[in-house]
């Protein structure tokens, strides 16, 4: 009988163990290019590891199969001078007397359903181009945009072709309009248009709850092999290399259009505890208790433990693998929270290394599920200890969302825009990114990420649709949404679909529901030219700002003055910048979600009408703001007083 999981962690816990085994310094994986091919494989506990070689990622026979020569610090390798790219390989490790099977955890390619791993040289999967490919010029303000690749291209009326509906290749597709008829932009064409200049992708490495050879439909938040993109998304994925070309053209043709990439990265739990970390080392890459029961913080039936140095390990250098490999510019975490703080900052530590600091984005979800069995001293990523975290690494702001429209874990409860009371407050601590409260947590708005929407939890409009009756009322309230966290400090994020009021059918929770309830409908977007127009107002007009899309430590100090009364707050901010290129020296914002008409006193100046409820694109021909300003019920106003003499 072999080590429960308990005795597995306390011999990973020994000096012994971790002295002789752990070496971060290794390098792991396989390697192949035309002058050879290698592979290493970490795995201390085997007593044997043979490789195993295929013709195919399906179910044929292994044709060789090889012993692996036992190297210092428990590295199992096998070399070779001949090139394998395009061949497959296992593994065979015996364990405590149990003969195991496994794929490379390490895998770079893989074949179909990620079951059998593939020796890749990756030189030969780059596009035409690839080395010259580089992510656009980054702007003054960073707007997030969350995409799923299947979401994007998959219905009808986007005007895609068929071939690559639901594929990477619609990325690729710069030109594409409504039912292909050339009038209204979709895809790409469409987000250039609206202004987003960030392309979130969800998960796009290797995931186990769709198969690959039929068309079933997830998020993804169900790691397999965390170093291959999806096989699903690719229009071929039998063949290892088809989706790492694919993919990479994806990035490449985003990038030419405009958009800077962020990947969606699930390091907190496996699709299932039959992983190959389990295979190859039984119960080190996971999070146990002192019972020995499986520590479950993530919801889905495993924690991944950051925390263990060679566990650590695999997890920088993936994320780095994917910044080099794939030149993607940021990356999101899912359940931040239970990875831990060392690990982070190290992460944020070494792209600022190697990229430039702030260059990629980093920022992730502060919280968890339940909570985690991490061992030793190790400090978790969540909100409690954001003051520890590296100022560049984001979280989102809950706080902000909620108090804009309202709990996600009680569809009826409103927020400020939808009615809710006693909100003022979090309103204009939420327009400062949380920064300089009383018992500061936030260093600086770069640590925040402001959004009202995402793939979790309802869509902004079914929200709505649960606190509001009246249909004129619910567009109000969601513009007023909109207006509200487009002008916080902090990094915008919406979800896609969110400017032309996206649905669900009510639904909050759609990770494995048929795609035809996820889908982006390109249709509706048209049925709300309006609402998308005021969007793209208010994005343009955010970008103009500096005084909200200030990022440093300083930002809060450039909110001059706020002031509140039921329903109705305002505020006024520094909108300076030291090159003067400013077109506004002050702005005045105000925020009323009651249903009464207010009236604001203007500080003395000659100020401008920049956008209302109603246009956000007044700012274009302003007129003159009278001394006392009504502003309208359940509406934004922002203001702008010039500089004299412009």
């Amino acid at each position: 009988m072999g080590k429960t999981a308990k005795q597995w962690k306390e011999f990973y816990r020994t000096k012994d163990f971790q002295d002789q085994y752990c070496n971060t310094q290794e390098k792991l994986g396989m390697e192949c290019t035309k002058e050879g091919t290698s592979f290493r494989l970490w795995s201390p506990v085997a007593d044997q590891t043979e490789i195993c070689f295929y013709r195919n990622g399906e179910k044929e026979e292994a044709y060789e199969v090889h012993p692996m020569k036992r190297q210092e610090n428990g590295v199992w390798s096998y070399e070779t001078g001949e090139s394998l790219h395009g061949v497959y390989y296992d593994f065979l490790l015996d364990i405590e007397g149990e003969r195991i099977q496994s794929a490379d955890p390490y895998a770079r390619a893989c074949g179909v359903n990620g079951t059998r791993s593939m020796a890749v040289d990756l030189r030969k999967t780059d596009p035409k181009g690839w080395e010259e490919d580089l992510a656009p010029k980054k702007e003054g303000e960073q707007i997030i945009y969350e995409l799923h690749v299947k979401e994007f291209s998959w219905d009808v009326s986007g005007g895609f072709p068929e071939h690559v509906r639901g594929k990477y290749p619609a990325f690729c597709c710069g030109n594409t309009s409504l039912y292909g008829e050339g009038k209204y932009p979709t895809g790409t064409a469409y987000l250039k248009q609206l202004g987003v200049n960030y392309v979130q992708l969800m998960p796009v490495y290797d995931y186990g709850s769709v198969d690959e050879e039929k068309d079933g439909f997830n998020w993804g938040y169900d790691p397999m092999n965390y170093n291959v993109p999806e096989g699903s998304y690719s229009t071929d994925p039998f063949h290892g290399e088809v989706r790492i070309r694919e993919l990479k053209e994806a990035i490449q043709a985003l990038h030419r259009q405009g958009f800077r990439v962020i990947m969606d990265v699930v390091y907190n739990h496996t699709y299932s505890l039959d992983s190959w970390f389990q295979k190859t080392m039984p119960w080190y890459f996971y999070r146990v208790w002192e019972d020995g029961s499986v520590s479950n913080g993530s919801a889905c039936g495993n924690d991944v433990a950051s925390e263990q140095a060679m566990c650590a390990k695999y997890i920088l250098e993936s994320v780095l693998y994917w910044a080099e490999e794939y030149h993607m510019d940021g990356f999101r975490f899912d359940l931040m929270g239970l990875l831990d703080v060392e690990l982070m900052n190290r992460i944020r530590k070494e792209l600022d290394a190697r990229y430039g600091i702030g260059e990629k984005l980093v920022f992730g979800e502060p919280w968890r599920a339940a909570e985690t069995a991490v061992e030793g001293n190790a400090l978790l990523a969540d909100k409690a200890h954001m003051h520890l975290l590296d100022e560049r690494i984001g979280m989102f702001s809950d706080d902000t969302r909620d108090a804009v429209k309202g709990s996600v874990f009680d569809a009826e409860e409103p927020g400020f825009a939808n009615g809710g009371a006693d909100l003022e407050e979090q309103i204009l601590a939420s327009v400062k990114a949380w920064c300089g409260q009383k018992d500061p947590k936030v260093k600086a708005p770069s640590q925040v990420i402001t959004y009202v929407s995402a793939h979790d939890n309802h869509t902004l409009w079914d929200k709505l649709c649960e606190t509001t009756e009246s249909e004129e009322l619910k567009r109000k309230q969601y513009r007023l949404a909109a207006g509200m966290y487009l002008t916080c400090q902090g990094i915008p994020f919406l979800l896609s679909g969110e400017e032309f009021a996206r649905t669900k059918g009510g639904r909050d929770n759609t990770y494995n529901a048929p795609i035809t309830i996820n889908r982006l409908d390109w249709e509706q977007a048209y049925k709300e030219q309006e609402l998308v127009e005021y969007y793209r107002g208010l994005i343009t007009l955010r970008k103009m700002l500096p005084g909200l899309c200030d990022k440093s430590t300083q930002a809060a100090k450039r909110i001059l003055k706020m002031w509140k009364k039921d329903g109705c707050v305002g505020l006024y901010v520094d909108n300076q910048t030291k090159e003067k290129t400013e077109l506004w020296k002050t702005l005045c914002i105000v925020y009323n979600g009651s249903e009464k008409q207010q009236e604001v006193k203007l500080l003395k100046g000659t100020w401008e009408v920049l956008a209302d409820g109603e246009d956000s694109f007044l700012w274009k021909h302003p007129q003159i703001a009278a001394e006392h300003m009504k502003v309208s019920p359940v509406s934004i106003l922002i203001l702008g007083k010039r500089e004299e003499g412009r």
